[in-house]
C-alpha cells in the first residue's frame, strides 16, 4: 500500500437491511450480499480512493451503536467471514480501488491465521485491521500477513502515552500501511465536531513514525475532512456513510452513498 497525496477511506460495513417480516428472512442473505457489492462497486467507481469491509462480529467491542446494529443485523442474515472474503473477491475482480478488510481476531483465529491469511490475498485484501488485537500479541499475524503482500494496520488512540506510541509504531513499520489514528476516547459513531486535541495527537504520532496517518472515529462531514487534511493523510467514514444510506429509500440507496461520498470529496478539496 503505496503513500498518497490524500487518502479518503471509505468504510462500507456489512450489513443487511429493511427486513421486517419473518418470511423475508430467507432472502436476507443472498439479498444483503447484492446490496453490499452494488454499493461497493458504486463507491470504488465514484472515486473512493479505499474501501473498508467490515466482517460482522458478536461482540465489536470499538464500534458504536451504528455499526453494532450492523454487525447484528449481518449475523441475523448469515453472514460470515468466509462469506466476507467471498464478496471482497467479486469486487476486487471489478473496481482497482484497494480494500482493506476490518474484522476482529476470533474469526481469524477461528479460521487459522495461515489459512485466512492466503484466502484474504486471493480475495484482493491489502490491509487488515484488528481493533482488539494488540502489537505485542500481533507477531503471528504480522508474519502471515506480509508473507502474503497484506498490511497489518494498527490504532492508536489520543490516550496513548509516547511510550505505547513507539511500540505501536514499531510494530507497524515492517508491516507497511497507516497509522489508523483514533480522534476521541470511544466507540465509533458520528459527531458534530472533531476533539480540539486532535492536532496535538497527530503531531505526537507523526513524531514517532513516518507511515501515513488516517483518522477515524466521529467523522461525518465535509468539513471534518478539510480539518483532517491540513494534518493527516486520510479520513475514514463509516457511521455516517451508513446513516446517510439507511435514510435513503431502497431504490435511492446507492445514489446516496455516491452522494455522500462526493460530498466528503468536496472537503477534500478545500484544504
Amino acid at each position: 500500500m503505496n503513500r498518497t497525496d490524500r487518502l479518503l477511506a471509505i468504510v462500507l460495513e456489512l450489513q443487511g437491511r429493511g427486513w421486517q417480516r419473518a418470511e423475508d428472512l430467507a432472502n436476507t442473505f443472498e439479498t444483503s450480499k447484492r446490496t453490499i457489492y452494488r454499493d461497493m462497486l458504486a463507491l470504488g467507481e465514484a472515486g473512493a480512493d479505499l474501501l473498508e469491509l467490515g466482517v460482522p462480529f458478536s461482540d465489536p467491542v470499538a464500534d458504536g451503536a451504528t455499526i453494532q446494529a450492523a454487525s447484528h443485523s449481518a449475523l441475523e442474515s448469515g453472514m460470515t467471514l468466509t462469506g466476507a472474503l467471498a464478496l471482497a473477491k467479486r469486487v476486487a475482480a471489478r473496481i482497482a480501488t484497494p480494500l482493506v478488510m476490518m474484522t476482529y481476531y476470533n474469526p481469524i483465529f477461528n479460521m487459522g491465521i495461515g489459512p485466512f491469511c492466503e484466502a484474504a490475498a486471493d480475495a484482493g485484501i491489502v490491509g487488515l485491521i484488528v481493533p482488539d488485537l494488540p502489537p505485542e500479541e500481533s507477531e503471528p499475524l504480522r508474519t502471515a500477513a506480509s508473507q502474503h503482500g497484506i498490511a497489518l494496520i494498527f490504532l492508536v488512540t489520543p490516550t496513548s502515552p509516547d511510550e505505547r506510541l513507539a511500540q505501536v509504531a514499531a510494530a507497524a513499520k515492517d508491516s507497511g500501511g497507516f497509522l489508523y489514528c483514533v480522534s476521541l476516547s470511544g466507540t465509533t459513531g458520528a459527531r458534530d465536531r472533531l476533539p480540539e486535541h486532535l492536532g496535538e495527537f497527530l503531531a505526537r504520532v507523526r513524531s514517532h513514525s513516518d507511515l501515513p496517518l488516517a483518522v477515524g472515529f466521529g467523522v461525518s462531514r465535509a468539513e471534518h475532512v478539510a480539518e483532517i487534511s491540513t494534518m493527516a493523510d486520510g479520513a475514514v467514514v463509516a457511521s455516517a456513510l451508513l446513516n446517510a444510506v439507511d435514510a435513503a429509500p431502497e431504490s435511492e440507496r446507492v445514489s446516496a452513498a455516491v452522494e455522500y461520498l462526493r460530498s466528503l470529496q468536496s472537503g477534500a478539496r478545500r484544504a
